[in-house]
């Protein structure tokens, strides 16, 4: 119990510039998704997702239907993903994704927030395999149980399901994401997640203080600045 994810709501945006680059972002991701999988939001589960978190997140309408718009005319940009891995401050490590069009670009831009504050980034598989690659819901409930027991019946393989403060949170396989959210759905009516997303979750965070807090918080923010980068995760605890 008490494993650790990343709310992305602690880090959305306060200034304009900041929420353009937010916006910029899901409209990245909501293209690719509804390219590779359909426009349709009832055909396309992971769309579907996408746009509630994003509407969740207070990204305007108009931005959501232009990525769709863009998507429906099946031309536009050739995103593929990436992902980086690296050690920062303290012994910590971190995973960087990207969707880029330009992959020599894209690792040099993720290279430099590395290098800029004297961290390292390394090879693929150096940090993930310290991390699991999670199915995360959170949902308002305290009965863990029906949860367990809803998830149970649709052989669903749960890796962790915790209940506090009136929350319930449930982690399973990123492999599972369907099918958990399916199950949740069916057992739970009229259920509204505040979480529902894959996430790489730390299997054994490590603490960090002083200076080392400052070389994260600066590393990161230079990660959120690139363009090309999606998400950001790292087991440093503070």
């Amino acid at each position: 119990m008490g494993r650790a994810y990343q709310n992305r709501k602690e880090s959305m945006a306060k200034t304009s510039d900041a929420k353009a680059r937010v916006y910029s972002k899901y409209g990245r991701e909501i293209y690719v998704v509804a390219k590779s999988g359909g426009v349709e939001p009832d055909g396309n589960l992971a769309l579907r997702s996408l746009i509630d978190r994003a509407k969740k997140d207070q990204v305007p309408s108009h931005v959501i239907e232009k990525a769709l718009d863009k998507a429906k005319g099946g031309g536009g940009e050739d995103f593929s993903t990436a992902r980086y891995e690296g050690f920062g401050p303290g012994g910590t490590m971190v995973i960087v994704e990207c969707l880029t069009d330009n992959p020599n670009r894209t690792f040099g831009d993720v290279r430099q927030c590395f290098t800029k504050t004297k961290n390292k980034i390394g090879n693929q598989g150096c940090a993930s395999h310290m991390f699991d690659h999670s199915a995360i819901f959170v949902f308002n409930g305290d009965d863990e149980e029906a949860a367990l027991e809803a998830l149970m019946e649709a052989d669903v393989d749960v890796s962790d399901i915790e209940c506090e403060d009136g929350k319930i949170t449930v982690f399973a396989p990123h492999t599972e994401f369907a099918k958990a959210r399916t199950a949740l759905v069916n057992g739970f009516e009229g259920i509204d997640f505040d979480v529902e997303e894959i996430q790489f979750v730390p299997q054994n965070p490590t603490t960090i203080s002083g200076d080392d807090i400052e070389v994260m918080d600066r590393m990161l923010a230079l990660l959120e600045d690139c363009d090309d980068v999606q998400n950001v995760y790292h087991n440093a605890e503070y």
